[in-house]
């Protein structure tokens, strides 16, 4: 038996034949398919990263430089999952990618953990952090 891919319903319908694939009407959600359905699907890391970054301030086309995700699709997910960004004008977030033994260089220097607030997160083999510094008027 099929299900929907988009709502895991078994409530499907034949709909039809596109390129000779059978094609199915899901009756619960009026979600269109094949069985097997072609196309690409990001893993769901790349998009709780994608969604925490945005999350932490950083810009579409920034999300997109680092992860090697369209930023139209970080903005697709932004409106799936129905994010909303804080609105905070007095912190201004930037960051880097370092390794894990620059990493250990960064942190070993005073100046770079006094003054704001930071995270660290895995971005694949290499580690992000990221620092809010407030404006200086």
């Amino acid at each position: 038996m099929n299900f929907c891919p988009q709502c895991q319903s078994d409530r499907i319908v034949k709909s039809g034949i596109v390129n000779d694939r059978q094609r199915y009407k899901c009756k619960s959600c009026n979600y269109f398919f094949t069985v097997n359905k072609l196309g690409k699907k990001i893993d769901q890391y790349y998009v709780t990263k994608a969604l925490q970054l945005y999350l932490e301030g950083l810009t579409y086309r920034e999300i997109e430089r680092i992860l090697g995700i369209s930023h139209v699709s970080v903005m697709n997910w932004v409106k799936k999952y129905n994010i909303q960004k804080v609105q905070n004008l007095d912190f201004h977030p930037t960051y880097k990618i370092l390794s894990q033994n620059e990493l250990g260089n960064y942190f070993s220097l005073p100046e770079n953990t006094k003054g704001s607030g930071m995270i660290v997160t895995e971005l694949g083999d290499k580690f992000m952090v990221i620092k809010w510094e407030r404006f200086k008027e």
